[in-house]
């Protein structure tokens, strides 16, 4: 594995982790009804959701790997055109944050679980990933190796976006409800996820 293409997974991956979807709605609900101490309990499940998600996509993509090279690659350009189309969806998104605050009083380990399984049992969680991961897995190099650093860094950067927005709702709420910032947050993160697609397909030809 290049460190390039290991930097255009993190760019990719920190793109796509930003985007506003059902985990990010969660936890920015418990966070604008609760506060500063859901950060840590949702952060932790969001990032053991991804694990759990992530290494079932990875096993899969394996078994495809180990049986067909050719479908593999097939998979590398549909997996590119789908982060541009991701990029070009959220480009012409709006600014707005579905995010009703929860008032609820439920535990850390209620609210952990709560995030796991949402970020888990989606469906669409493991169908991103099997999209997603094979344009930067190199099908020549060791798989488990592979499996192990992108698992490793997707995780924390998982971690690290969930903790983020849980804080910056807790401590920020003007500023997630803001349609401003949001349409910049969307447009400067659709135009990269398009830059991101159009990388992935340049180093998988280079590496053809």
């Amino acid at each position: 594995m290049t460190l390039e293409l290991w930097a255009a997974f993190v760019a990719a991956s920190s793109i796509l982790l930003v985007i506003p979807g059902p985990t990010v709605l969660l936890v920015v609900s418990y966070a604008l009804g609760q506060g500063w101490r859901t950060t840590l309990p949702m952060a932790v499940g969001v990032a053991l959701g991804d694990f759990t998600a992530m290494t079932l996509s990875m096993l899969g993509l394996g078994a495809l790997l180990a049986a067909s090279a050719t479908l593999f690659t097939a998979l590398k350009w549909i997996g590119a055109a789908y982060l541009v189309w991701l990029g070009i969806k959220l480009w012409r998104a709006g600014g707005t944050l579905e995010a009703a605050p929860r008032t609820d009083a439920v535990s850390a380990a209620k609210m952990l679980g709560h995030a796991w399984l949402v970020t888990a049992l989606n469906p669409k969680s493991i169908t991103f990933f099997v999209a997603f991961l094979p344009a930067f897995l190199d099908p020549h190099a060791d798989f488990l190796t592979q499996m192990l650093v992108f698992e490793t860094t997707f995780l924390v950067l998982a971690f690290a976006n969930a903790f983020g927005y849980a804080l910056v709702a807790s401590k920020a709420r003007g500023l997630v409800g803001n349609p401003r910032a949001l349409k910049i947050v969307n447009r400067t993160g659709g135009g990269l996820l398009i830059g991101a697609g159009v990388a992935t397909v340049t180093l998988s030809s280079a590496r053809t």
